[in-house]
């Protein structure tokens, strides 16, 4: 069973820049077939933009997507682990803050990103969780 955070974690970052409009976080969630973003100025970690931001904190308010940026609807100053944490110090945030994603972070810049399926892939195998979490995406559009 994995015990560090880099050894669940899911590595590279799929980052938008804090003005890219949410079509482009949107498209980038479609092509990497993930549920959030990570919003980034430069290297640095601003927050964190999910398919949910998106859908209620900006189109179910009326917003034009094409013309509000990343920044406007991420959670800012996300909650954060590095590489070398423990899978519990992971857990125990999720728990804590009521997340189901944690950016992996070191040294101020993001590596990737440890959730909720990861941690159960990891953890409990056998569980409907990771079993739903290792299953090729559904595709049908129907």
């Amino acid at each position: 069973m994995a015990q560090l955070v880099r050894e669940v974690m899911t590595a590279g970052v799929a980052a938008v820049r804090p003005d890219a409009s949410l079509v482009e976080a949107a498209q980038l969630m479609r092509a990497q077939d993930i549920g959030d973003v990570l919003v980034a100025d430069g290297d640095l970690l601003v927050g964190v933009v999910t398919d949910r931001d998106i859908t209620v904190r900006a189109v179910a308010e009326g917003a034009d997507p094409l013309t509000v940026n990343a920044e406007t609807v991420c959670t800012p100053d996300p909650v954060c682990v590095g590489p070398d944490d423990e899978v519990a110090t992971a857990v125990r945030l999720m728990r804590r803050h009521a997340v189901r994603r944690l950016p992996v972070v070191q040294d101020g810049r993001p590596l990737g990103v440890v959730s909720l399926g990861d941690l159960a892939v990891s953890q409990d195998p056998d569980s409907a969780l990771a079993e739903i979490s290792r299953a090729e995406p559904n595709t049908d559009t129907a």
